[in-house]
């Protein structure tokens, strides 16, 4: 068995609608679900991906609104880095980006920026051969887009710990310098070690709270056993509606999931509708008009840029 990459990321923001104008916005992924955190149904839980809303694009964000920026330590995502073309994306997105406010680093094949609430990103040149998974804004051009995920950066003072877990019993593939990949028939993505910074870790907008890997259905309760054999402590399978999870955290202290390549956001919504309007799982059908009332409303940045166009 393997890992087919990265199933999604999920990330913590005090600020919904400022997160939707960056990420269905600035960046042109698309809302493909607006639903809410099935562990604290008060709050949103709001996913950004390609057009088809595919697993390998899916950045996700629970909201709890007004919550203070945290910062990235030890035992921590501090970046998520998602692949682009070519130099000329680059080229695209850097402008973009600096036209908007955003501070840019431009390196060798790549670019480096925070997000509003300073999650670092990155935008890297895909080599990897993988299907592009693109969103369609009109305002970008689908030669630069975003085409998926290509890895993710966590702090770790203690990576040699999680060796043993990646390569024996995940089957992540070492590729030097505390960094491994994921790759299965599909798809494939990095995560790598970087030491941490001295200042101790604080959860709250900016930062991430979990990286899903994506198994295929038939191998999830595999994967469970797999990790629960390791002494990995795996919840049991949660039915998540979209997809089945199992969560576990990792021995340098990220939390994982491993998350079904399916059923999919289209179980709800048809695909031409994605986001517009706010998706329960049927257990959370007969919270709606509560939530109606709790939920912050939200802009939608794609609709105005289709009428100004």
């Amino acid at each position: 068995m393997k890992l087919e990459g990265i199933h999604h990321v999920t990330a913590i923001t005090g600020d919904a609608p400022g997160n939707v104008e960056f990420y269905a916005g600035v960046l042109g992924l698309r809302l493909v679900k607006k639903t809410v955190n099935q562990d604290d149904p008060t709050v949103y839980h709001l996913f950004y991906a390609d057009e088809k809303g595919s697993a390998g694009s899916d950045i996700t964000f629970f909201e709890y609104p007004g919550v203070p920026r945290g910062r990235a330590g030890d035992g921590m995502i501090h970046r998520v880095v998602f692949r682009v073309a070519s130099a000329e994306a680059l080229d695209f997105w850097q402008k973009r980006l600096e036209t908007k406010g955003v501070e840019v680093s431009r390196s060798e094949g790549s670019i480096v920026f925070p997000d509003p609430e300073g999650l670092d990103l990155e935008f890297t040149i895909d080599t990897s051969g993988d299907e592009p998974l693109r969103p369609d804004h009109p305002d970008i051009p689908l030669e630069v887009a975003i085409r998926g995920f290509e890895g993710a950066r966590a702090y770790s003072s203690m990576p040699e710990a999680s060796v043993d877990l990646f390569q024996e019993t995940l089957g992540f593939e070492p590729t030097g310098n505390d960094s491994w990949t994921a790759r299965g028939e599909q798809r494939g993505g990095f995560y790598q070690f970087d030491p941490p910074p001295q200042e101790r870790p604080q959860s709250g907008a900016g930062t991430v709270h979990h990286i899903a890997w994506a198994s295929p259905i038939d191998q999830h309760e595999t994967w469970r056993d797999q990790v629960d054999a390791a002494g990995a402590h795996p919840t049991p399978v949660i039915d998540r509606f979209y997809f089945k999870s199992i969560y576990f955290r990792e021995p340098s202290g990220v939390l994982f999931e491993i998350a079904t390549l399916g059923p999919g956001f289209t179980a709800d919504e048809d695909l031409a509708t994605l986001g517009r309007g706010l998706s329960l799982p049927p257990n959370y059908e007969h919270l709606r008009a509560k939530l109606t009332d709790v939920l912050t409303p939200l802009p939608d940045p794609r609709a105005r840029a289709q009428i100004g166009s």
